[in-house]
């Protein structure tokens, strides 16, 4: 299947990279350590959502500013071996010009470029939980990354891993691309669906991206 582009748009966790045994350790923890039980923690949708509102679902309101703190505290300190670069993601990210792509996660853009900079991937744009008033699934943060880069977000590709991320991209505008990295395909609504982004190559064209994408 090949797309017509002007720019794609990229989750970090699970899309780009893998971080969720870090993520595992450090947000036990957290819970752990504000009395959060294990019930009520696994009722909260956790992936593709900023701290702040996961914080807000499991703690009153005067709490929450210090235990996103918290949180980013103790994911930043666990990034040195804790992230690795998910298949593709390097040649892919290599074959794109700068102004083409841009990361768009719900982490701080504190602990996003930690993330980043552990596997090599240093984007000219990224849009973070720090740039946003609503995260994932609002579309707010991909068309704020359509902005940021000049382009319509009708022409931009949204490479996503979660549930919350697709809603996102779909409200949006954009054409969505799933990644099987953190959920089965059954619970992803997505253009295409793919196991990661191995099965996605690039070039770049007069007016954007061309976009392969496999199964």
């Amino acid at each position: 299947m090949k797309i017509q582009a002007e720019a794609l748009l990229f989750d970090n966790d699970g899309t780009l990279v893998s971080s969720i045994e870090s993520v595992h350790r450090c947000w036990t923890r957290w819970a752990r350590e504000y009395g959060i039980t294990a019930e009520e923690f696994a009722a909260v949708e956790l992936h593709g959502r900023p701290a702040a509102e996961i914080a807000a679902d499991l703690l009153p309101a005067e709490f929450v500013d210090e235990a996103v703190a918290r949180i980013d505290e103790l994911e930043v300190s666990d990034v040195a071996g804790g992230v690795v670069a998910l298949p593709g993601t390097l040649d892919l990210l290599a074959s794109l010009p700068p102004e083409r792509w841009a990361v768009v996660t719900s982490a701080t853009r504190r602990l996003a470029e930690a993330r980043l900079a552990e596997v090599g991937i240093r984007p000219k744009t990224l849009i973070s939980a720090d740039d946003i008033t609503r995260g994932k699934p609002d579309p707010e943060p991909f068309l704020l990354a359509a902005r940021t880069l000049g382009v319509d977000p009708a022409r931009c590709v949204v490479f996503e891993d979660s549930p919350a991320g697709l809603t996102a991209g779909r409200a949006a505008g954009m054409t969505t691309v799933a990644l099987t990295t953190t959920h089965p395909a059954a619970e992803l609504s997505a253009d295409v669906v793919v196991s990661d982004l191995s099965a996605v190559s690039a070039q770049a064209t007069a007016g954007g991206v061309e976009v392969v994408v496999g199964a």
